[in-house]
């Protein structure tokens, strides 16, 4: 094999080889230059020799032509020769396929990618949302509440549960956690309906991401080339950015300490690097340079894909110890200045000025700097970088489909499920409560209306009493009617009888 050279990745060749140490694999890379100048190549020789030596490899596709990886290299007269410029047989040079594997955010171009809420934590989302201060505590917040009640946070109509109910009852809340206020609740789910809009809806979710499916070698022993497909994802940069900074830090969190291996576990290729930090708080880019500077400890390597070295910060930039410097265009004072701060990187070669070498770099060509085996920054060498051993640029749709359909992953994500979590959980809960309020007020009304019908069964008890009595009265003053009128008769007939005597003197008949 001639990547492999006494177990050393040859990447390229000027006045003597360049090799890249596997075991100073871990202290991470950066790979640079202007468009068209042969990035791509340079990482996907890489991305091959670290495949060849058992190191699985995962990097990000931007423009969707590194998925030649899974198909053998086709020889041509400009690569034979290369080989023979680079002092190479071109006869012995094996062209051959690698095991690869698709995997894209959105399910469509490789197998699924999706984490939960809750492992993506409040800090990253709020730039993913692109939140204020304020906005990001409330963020905060809602988290915490959610860890302290045991609420998982899975898909976004959690957090969007999640962040109502926070608003609903934050009076209560704010003793223990802080001030909620509704106007930074309404933004943040205004910003999740964006994202959600966006494609987020399909990158949280289950079943999430096991990142040790992506530390795997086949039956060959050759490490698989894991690429994430991106010319969809890359449409959405902070989604694209947020990202690959998760990724880094899960696997910070996730994997245990080794110390410094004979090669590393895993090497990530991060394309577009200048995304991750494009309007990154300090806050957010000291924490990716402890993950980078820890990292390596647990034996995986990051090359960080660019156009110019000052795309990454320098605190970032200083934990970079394997540099591919590719040509880069100085038709600007910044891009002088680039020019200048690039070559200050490097340690001069007294055979040529790096400055001058940068400029006049032409396609394929690298200015190459790789760590000793002290892990001291080598002399810069002008070296000419390998062609890849399998097909460049991009594979038919077809092709894809039966790499995809033939992994023996097929179907571990292709499906996506939705247990029970804070929206279930909020929403169960909430519609109890609705049903005990719908209780309770039938209760009410019941108990109103009972009431009401003893309040009228009373006064219609108290009517009849009353019509009773007045019969009752009615009867009695018609017997007193009556004896009365007997007895005024009697009393008319007496004061007849005696007046008619009393007139004339006589008793006289009363008729």
């Amino acid at each position: 094999m001639i990547m492999l050279q006494d177990d050393k990745l040859l990447i390229g060749v000027g006045e003597s080889p360049a090799y890249l140490l596997p075991k100073m694999a871990n202290r991470h890379g950066l790979i640079c230059g202007a468009t068209g100048t042969g990035k791509t190549i340079s990482l996907k020789v890489m991305a091959e020799s670290f495949s060849e030596l058992g190191v699985p490899v995962f990097l990000a596709d931007v423009k969707g032509d590194l998925a030649g990886c899974a198909r053998t290299g086709e020889r041509s007269e400009s690569i034979d020769k290369r080989l023979s410029k680079l002092g190479l047989d071109p006869e012995s040079f094996a062209y051959h396929p690698f095991p690869v594997r698709f995997w894209d955010v959105f399910g469509e171009m490789g197998h699924p990618v999706r984490t939960t809420v809750s492992e993506m934590g409040a800090p990253l989302l709020a730039r993913l949302l692109d939140l204020t201060d304020v906005q990001t505590g409330v963020l905060t917040i809602v988290f915490r509440v959610a860890d302290d009640k045991g609420w998982l946070l899975i898909d976004l109509k959690d957090l969007r549960a999640m962040v109502a109910w926070v608003a609903e009852h934050a009076p209560e809340l704010s003793v223990q956690y802080g001030n909620v206020s509704k106007q930074s609740a309404g933004a943040i789910q205004r910003a999740l309906l964006q994202l959600e809009d966006a494609g987020g809806e399909r990158f949280f979710g289950e079943p999430d991401i096991d990142l040790m499916d992506w530390f795997q070698c086949n039956e060959k022993g050759r490490g698989y080339i894991n690429i994430l497909h991106c010319e969809k994802l890359y449409q959405s940069p902070l989604l694209y950015s947020t990202f690959l900074l998760w990724l880094l830090a899960e696997l910070f969190e996730r994997l245990p300490e080794v110390g410094d291996p004979e090669k590393p576990k895993l090497v990530f290729f991060f394309d577009e690097a200048h995304l991750l930090f494009k309007g990154a708080p300090k806050a957010l880019v000291e924490k990716v340079e402890q993950v980078v500077k820890l990292i390596r400890s647990k034996g995986v390597g990051v090359f960080f894909i660019t156009q110019q070295p000052s795309d990454v910060p320098d605190s970032v930039l200083a934990q970079l110890g394997n540099k591919v410097q590719h040509a880069l265009r100085a038709y600007t004072p910044n891009e002088q200045k680039a020019v200048r701060a690039a070559a200050d990187g490097f340690r001069p070669n007294p055979k040529f000025d790096t400055r001058e070498a940068i400029l006049d770099l032409g396609t394929g060509e690298a200015l190459v700097s790789f760590l000793d085996e002290k892990g001291r920054p080598s002399v810069v060498e002008r070296a000419t970088i390998l062609p890849p051993q399998s097909q460049m640029g991009p594979i038919d749709e077809g092709r894809r489909r039966a790499e995809i359909q033939y992994d023996e992953l097929f179907g571990k994500y292709e499906t996506a499920v939705d247990n029970e979590s804070a929206y279930e959980i909020i929403t169960a809960d909430r519609q109890q409560a609705e049903e005990a309020a719908a209780r309770a007020e039938a209760e009410k009304q019941a108990q109103k209306e009972k009431e009401q019908a003893e309040k009228e069964a009373a006064k219609a008890a108290k009517e009849k009493e009353k019509e009773e009595k007045a019969k009752r009265a009615k009867k009695k003053n018609s017997a007193a009617g009556k004896v009365a009128n007997s007895a005024l008769n009697a009393v008319g007939r007496e004061v007849g009888r005696s007046f008619t005597r009393g007139i004339l003197g006589v008793l006289k008949k009363w008729f």
